[in-house]
């Protein structure tokens, strides 16, 4: 199954998006295909290539470009054109609309100039069937395909408009002066194509966010060759493996690693870090981000599609193409709105007319009807919102990779934390190391030898920590054999015919090891201090423990203080010892602590809190934590952009700062609470304008202008959102 994502053109409303899906899972081997109406693009999975799909959004009356088929200047040049084109159209419309605009004002002052009857249909013509003409073919190809679009809507109306007022002067001729409704058709087309041009400005501007981001990569680069010398060349030339120079103040071009040179990094357009951070020999650098006032050489360790930027890119883009629950609520009513509405403007006709009024009127009611039903910003209420608060959230170095999980963050009331590389710097470091009396080993510096040799093959930050403070060469020490890892408990393997095991009170206890009354004594009042005591057994007897300290992180506090500050109920899970959890729980404001939990329990924490009512997030480091993070209602994954980080959960935060938790919760409920009030004020233009334009009290002219503003309007609203800052 490959995912395929396709550009869409002349889209204008719900039912259009609604009209390009259907044509797109009627594709054989199309299993899912979602349309986003504020991105103008469409994301299918399933087996059906790229120009069956074309051809079925074309069957339905609308283009679509397949970007890894075109050239994307290409399809920017053609983007520019129809820009450009729709432009033209409208100042076109304008020109030709303003003698009927000054006519219409000087009858609202008292004067009765008018245009002569053979005038007006040679004005609105060029308007309504050259500048509305994509009103016209969208209708077409909604009556062909037995759906309901705002092109439907717009096309009947003027029409109506338009020959009712051609059939008044070719049979009264110029009697009919001062009865014709050329005007109404040419301002609601005139308004509309205006409206349309405004709502398209504002579009691009909710996704703003995301073309910044695809805009951080330079388009060449400076390779050196084998021989030394350098060569220009374009960025998808770059291997991994190639070595580039990377001068002050150019943009790093590729994931990295640094050969030579020391500079500090700007990563704040993908990480949110304001502050530039320093980088030297072996750290490795991220592609988009600036290199400040060093020269670097580095090593491209990931390009093109690999790269941590493009997977951002992609992340972002997978979720503003999502549909939120609501959305599809909306797509439901999307369906049905357009026939109903014809039948309230068939209503309206026969209604008026029954009621003994002129045609004439009856006809404009059910034009003002027909044009103040269109279902613009129905369709734009959610995906304009979603688009801008994911955007938002991404300056700030937030993903929010799942639609739906923001929906479910709105409602989060407790978060859980992991403690070490979470809560905790992740850092630990030795401090201290005590020696059974009986031990044979005799000196520190010989168990710490046998510690740092046993978790040559861990990566958890404890082994780090012995690592540190071991001062002879780690790589010299003998690999053990028979390793294992105990999650949660610690290591175990053999060392010269030895067995060994490292690891807190749980690993002892696995391995049937005693640990005496002194010893426990001793390590109760390290963890008292808020040290992890780690114990080191060999061949079944104790032989050292030692302390190990990871301080909380210095926000740890203050973020906690913000959750609380909203009423959310914070907890802790650790699998350290109650003591050391206790110890940092309240060092940085949590009350409540669950301790010496392993993966699994984890999990049934989570679970345990769910049943009881509560919607949970949990936030770890994305790797012991997965299966927390995945059982918890909302996940947010700690990282640094790592391929971990960025697949762990449906929330990721690029920098381990935990003031974007709050953060987090509080975009998502943002985005969610503009949502409401988007589709509230959408409903309300049609719940209102509805009745006035039946019962005659709004002209066709007004009905137009009120419909293009409240996509206006709609759309606008949502971009308040990129205004958002942690």
């Amino acid at each position: 199954m490959t995912a395929i994502s396709l550009d869409i053109d002349g889209m204008t409303c719900a039912g259009c998006a609604g009209r390009v899906e259907k044509a797109l899972k009627s594709v054989d081997g199309v299993s899912t295909a979602q349309v986003n109406l504020a991105l103008e693009k469409a994301s299918v999975e399933g087996s059906a290539t790229p120009t069956a799909l074309i051809k079925a959004v074309e069957r339905a009356g609308y283009t679509a470009w397949y970007l890894n088929d075109v050239d994307p200047d290409v399809r920017e040049a053609s983007q520019r054109a129809t820009e450009r084109q729709a432009w033209l159209w409208l100042v076109v419309a304008v020109v030709l609309t303003l003698p009927f605009l000054i006519q219409m004002i000087g009858m609202a002052a008292g004067q009765h100039w008018m245009l002569p009857y053979w005038l007006e249909p040679v004005l609105a013509a060029p308007v309504v069937f050259g500048a509305g003409w994509t009103f016209y073919k969208g209708a077409w190809h909604a009556i062909l395909t037995r759906t309901g679009t705002m092109d439907l809507l717009v096309a009947m109306g003027t029409g109506a408009a338009f020959f009712f007022s051609l059939w008044l002067v070719f049979s009264q001729g110029i009697a009919a002066q001062g009865h014709l409704y050329f005007e109404a058709a040419a301002v609601i087309v005139t308004l509309v194509l205006f409206g349309k041009r405004l709502e398209s400005r504002a579009k691009q501007s909710t996704s703003e966010a995301i073309r910044g981001l695809m805009a951080l990569t330079p388009d060449e680069v400076c390779r050196i060759t084998q021989s030394g010398d350098e060569e220009i060349v374009a960025l998808s030339d770059i291997a991994v493996g190639d070595v580039l120079r990377v001068r002050p103040g150019e943009r790093i071009p590729v994931d990295g690693r640094i050969l030579d040179g020391t500079t500090s990094i700007d990563e704040s357009l993908i990480t949110g870090e304001s502050v530039a951070v320093a980088k030297s020999q072996g750290d490795p650098v991220v592609g988009g981000a600036i290199n400040g006032d060093g020269l670097l050489r580095i090593e491209a360790t990931a390009v093109g599609k690999d790269t941590t930027l493009s997977k951002i890119v992609r992340l972002v883009e997978r979720a503003q193409s999502g549909k939120a629950p609501m959305q599809r609520l909306v797509d439901r009513v999307s369906a049905i709105f357009v026939p109903i509405v014809l039948g309230i403007a068939a209503v309206t006709f026969i209604g008026w007319m029954v009621a003994g009024g002129r045609f004439e009127t009856a006809l404009i009611a059910a034009v003002s009807v027909l044009v103040i039903a269109c279902p613009c910003a129905l369709g734009l209420a959610t995906p304009t919102a979603i688009v801008a608060g994911t955007g938002a959230a991404a300056k700030a170095g937030i993903l929010i990779k799942d639609v739906e999980a923001m929906e479910r963050a709105a409602h989060i009331d407790t978060v859980l934390f992991d403690k070490t590389g979470t809560v905790t710097v992740g850092q630990p470091r030795l401090i201290q190391t005590q020696l059974a009396e009986d031990g044979d080993e005799g000196e520190e510096s010989a168990v710490l030898a046998l510690a740092v040799a046993l978790q040559r093959g861990s990566d958890h930050p404890l082994a780090d920590a012995f690592r540190a403070a071991y001062d002879g060469q780690a790589s010299r020490l003998k690999s053990p054999e028979k390793f294992r890892n105990h999650p949660g408990e610690g290591v175990s393997g053999r060392l010269d015919g030895h067995a060994l095991v490292l690891g807190n009170r749980a690993a002892m206890a696995r391995s049937d090891i005693a640990i005496t009354q002194a010893i426990e004594i001793s390590a109760a009042a390290m963890e008292e201090e808020g040290e992890t005591v780690a114990f080191l057994a060999k061949d079944g007897k104790l032989i050292a423990w030692f302390g190990l300290i990871d301080a909380p992180r210095p926000e740890a506090k203050d973020a906690i203080a913000k959750l609380t500050a909203q009423g959310i109920r914070v907890g802790l899970l650790s699998g350290d010892s109650q003591a050391v959890a206790q110890r940092i729980a309240a060092m940085v404001g949590i009350s409540d602590v669950t301790a010496g939990v392993k993966p699994d329990r984890k999990v049934k924490a989570v679970k345990a809190l769910q049943v009881s009512g509560q919607q949970v997030a949990m936030v770890g480091d994305g790797i012991n934590d997965a299966p927390a993070l995945v059982q918890a209602d909302l996940g947010l994954a700690m990282g640094t952009g790592t391929d971990i980080a960025l697949d762990a959960a449906p929330v990721t935060l690029m920098r381990a700062d935990l003031n974007l938790v709050p953060a987090a919760l509080d975009i998502c409920r943002r985005t969610v609470r503009k949502i409401h009030h988007n589709l509230f004020w959408a409903f309300f233009y049609n719940v209102v304008g509805l009745p006035l334009a039946a019962l005659g009290y709004l002209s066709p002219e007004i009905a137009g202008a009120a419909m293009a503003m409240s996509s206006v309007s709609v759309v606008t609203s949502s971009l308040l959102l990129r205004r958002w800052h942690p």
